[in-house]
């Protein structure tokens, strides 16, 4: 029975251990990058809506602090995200049978450039965009913008980890 314990110790180790670094984030990151830093996202949309900037932008920091074992740096630091919100638009979605809307959509998008200064093969920039849907009787107001915000900037953030840390 021991011996049944110490085998699968042994491949549990060696599956962990033989593939590099390896998280269960899906990061792939490099040994040599130990910080990032996430510049200030300007909110350039036609719409501005007070705070958005500073709150993806913190949005953005966290994740990556959460998902990785890098050091947030406000300078030098070995990855570099900057950007601006281009997008933050209302629309109608769907419409009832009287030509009102059923729903709206409230849609950010934010232009990412990403700089990886240990192999600048991974820089990019790139464009990334996500909608949160609600009641056209609702206001974009209160609980309702909070959430909102969350679900937006939850599949912004992972999109943008992805594409700089994970390869996808």
């Amino acid at each position: 029975m021991k011996n049944i314990h110490r085998i699968l110790l042994l491949l549990i180790t060696t599956t962990f251990f033989s593939c590099g670094y390896y998280s269960f984030t899906g990061a792939s990151i490099a040994s040599n990058i130990k910080t990032f830093q996430v510049n200030y996202f300007q909110n350039n949309a036609i719409l501005v809506e007070p705070g958005l900037n500073r709150d993806f932008t913190i949005a953005l920091q966290d994740l990556i602090t959460n998902q990785t074992n890098l050091s947030l740096q406000n300078s030098n630091a070995d990855l570099v995200y900057e950007g601006e919100i281009v997008e933050y638009r209302i629309s109608p979605t769907t419409a009832t049978s009287e030509n009102t809307a059923a729903q709206n959509r409230l849609t950010i998008s934010v232009n990412v450039r990403f700089f990886n200064k240990k192999n600048e093969e991974d820089d990019f920039e790139r464009r990334f965009s996500f909608y949160y849907d609600y009641g056209a009787s609702d206001q974009l107001t209160g609980s309702i913008k909070t959430t909102a915000f969350e679900e937006i900037f939850e599949r912004l953030t992972q999109d943008i980890f992805n594409a700089s840390l994970a390869n996808w």
